[in-house]
């Protein structure tokens, strides 16, 4: 126990003694805020939900407990492009007298205690107040909770399994595609699903305290840690021991962009940055995987229907611009000095980057062909955010490139920390992806379905005639604070 106390010193002191813990405080701010946000929101969705249920065949509770693996396949979702695997560094401790496996359950009790372990329970406690009390008392909210966190639990370590192998083998995206895919069959092909009754009687079992429903809870959650524990001790080694790769490989030139000049030169620049490094490479195909997974589920099932079906197809257009637009420059910080020595060459990187981000929409454009052809998907509607996306997001998305001065490492996986978002691109990056939804839900209530995708055209069409103005406003902006920046991404710079 004074091992697991003394790491979480360090850890906490390594926080605060980084050169850019003063730097983002400001940021940190704007993060609680969005925190308190949407505890304020699910805690409204409890409320709703509690009363909206109440009054039927079915008590509340078992309505709720009957959606609880769509509670957990969203949780999954949500973790994906936000949480990181643990993020303690290992390498100084193993020169250390401390046996190997107490460092990995280091690692894996801290996941377990993260704080978004816990951040369901603003859906869950004001349901089970309303609904559970009058039944079971201030007992059965209690043991709810408990039970509920301990499925976050076993979901994140269930998360943590997934991102893990993904980020070794990008294949192993089939392994949550299939399970949940063969959890979609199991729920919706048979008339009467056992699963649902399986989730009611779960949760009904937490509510009455049932022993046999934590401990099976708790059998899974071990499971995973055994399953976690193993994996992790063996690539984290690999990767300490690991053996640089002479061997002479196929290098793309990407020649065909030697016509467009500079601009041709940063997209090429970039484009390696992608497909090269381990973060961005695993970051690139991992998106790709679940826009498809997406694009396939929107296309040709009725899983999502309505509100959710625009949710999805919301995040299959913008996800790739909040994974690589958000950290905008800190990539670049691990060779910024080399970027600044050459006039104005970044803003040519600023275009590039632009001209290439919006092309990739593309891609979830072809994706969602299927669901134009059958009618599950509006023509217009995906047209609209193809064209409003890089309009007026993007343009939020670049305004980072003037704040950000934190250097992202391009190959440390797990024997470092992570690469987690300042407070300020967490914000940017929520409000990129909350904004256009909110506004696509009210521009439908007053002007309709029909009106709505032609004002997100005319948008977007306005902000992308003006992205010229606009990225050299960012690009002044960004030169006017460049020392500060640098200073910011060699101090933040592994070394």
């Amino acid at each position: 126990m004074s091992l697991f106390l003394d790491l979480r010193k360090h850890g906490k002191l390594a926080e605060k003694r980084n050169p850019m813990y003063e730097k983002s405080k400001f940021g940190k701010f704007w993060m609680y805020f969005m925190f308190v946000f949407w505890a304020g929101y699910l805690i409204f969705f409890g409320t709703t939900f509690a009363f909206a249920f109440d009054g039927g065949a079915t008590e509340a509770y078992h309505v709720m407990n009957s959606g609880l693996i769509f509670v957990l396949v969203l949780d999954f979702l949500i973790r994906l492009p936000f949480q990181k695997t643990p993020t303690q560094e290992v390498k100084p401790y193993l020169l250390l007298p401390i046996k190997r496996n107490r460092l990995i359950d280091f690692l894996l009790i801290r996941s377990a205690l993260d704080g978004f372990n816990l951040f369901w329970l603003f859906l869950f406690v004001p349901f089970s107040i309303i609904t559970v009390t009058k039944f079971y008392g201030i007992s059965g909210v209690l043991t709810y909770c408990i039970g509920i966190w301990l499925l976050m639990v076993f979901n994140n370590y269930w998360f943590l399994l997934c991102r893990t192998l993904m980020g070794e083998r990008i294949w192993w995206l089939a392994l949550p595609a299939v399970v949940y895919g063969g959890i979609a069959a199991a729920l919706f092909i048979p008339d009467n699903s056992p699963l649902f009754d399986c989730f009611v009687n779960l949760g009904e079992g937490f509510i009455t305290g049932n022993i046999l429903s934590f401990i099976g809870v708790l059998v899974a959650i071990a499971l995973m840690w055994f399953i976690n524990r193993t994996l992790m001790q063996k690539l984290i080694y690999n990767e300490l021991n690991k053996v640089e790769d002479t061997r002479i490989k196929h290098v793309s030139e990407y020649k065909f962009l030697d016509r467009y000049g500079e601009i041709g030169e940063y997209m090429r620049l970039e484009l390696k940055l992608l497909l090269r490094n381990k973060i961005c490479k695993r970051s690139l195909y991992s998106i790709t995987g679940v826009v498809i997974m997406f694009s396939c589920i929107i296309s040709f099932s009725d899983i999502y229907d309505g509100g959710m079906r625009d949710f999805f197809v919301l995040y299959n257009y913008i996800i790739f611009g909040i994974m690589f637009l958000s950290g905008l420059m800190s990539y670049e910080g691990n060779y910024i000095d080399g970027l600044m020595s050459r006039k104005e060459s970044i803003y040519s990187l600023l275009r590039a980057k632009y001209i290439l981000y919006s092309i990739a929409l593309l891609i979830p454009t072809i994706l969602m062909i299927p669901g134009m052809v059958t009618g599950k998907v509006s023509v217009l509607g995906c047209i609209a955010w193809l064209i409003f996306i890089p309009g007026a997001v993007y343009c939020c998305l670049f305004q980072l490139a003037v704040y950000n001065n934190k250097t992202t490492d391009l190959n440390s996986k797990m024997t470092s920390r992570q690469n987690i978002g300042t407070g300020l691109q967490n914000l940017i990056a929520g409000g990129a992806f909350g904004i256009p939804l909110l506004l696509l839900f009210a521009l439908n209530t007053i002007f309709g379905k029909e009106v709505t995708p032609w004002i997100l055209i005319g948008i977007g069409v306005a902000f992308i005639a003006t992205s010229k103005f606009w990225l050299m406003n960012v690009y002044h902006r960004l030169m006017k604070r460049r020392y500060k920046n640098m200073e910011g991404f060699r101090d933040s710079r592994q070394k």
